[in-house]
């Protein structure tokens, strides 16, 4: 039987998942051996976390409850990675007080 986790969590970005965010969550998504998936509606369609046109397609706006579900090898820590990222704003913060 294969490991399987799944989660929901609102996108608080002012900007939604647009270019920036969208290349940190498939590259974070990547980095699991698991198949990830992401859906803006809980019944889908479920879209490919992995890759960066379809999760950019899915224009997901601040304010949209994510809907993240993994399936294999480290599906638990991929959701829960991912779900983090989302929460602390795709790292956004950090990346501008940087540039600052």
């Amino acid at each position: 039987m294969s490991a399987s986790a799944e989660a929901t969590v609102m996108i608080t970005h002012d900007v939604g998942l647009h270019a920036r965010p969208s290349v940190k969550f498939t590259k974070l998504a990547k980095s699991f051996a698991a198949e990830v998936e992401v859906a803006v509606a809980a019944n889908g369609p479920w879209l490919d976390a992995k890759s960066i046109v379809k999760v950019m397609a899915a224009k997901a706006p601040k304010g949209t409850m994510l809907h993240i579900r993994a399936r294999g090898d480290g599906a638990g820590e991929a959701v829960g990675a991912l779900v983090e990222l989302v929460r602390r704003d795709f790292d956004e913060d950090a990346d501008h007080a940087r540039s600052a």
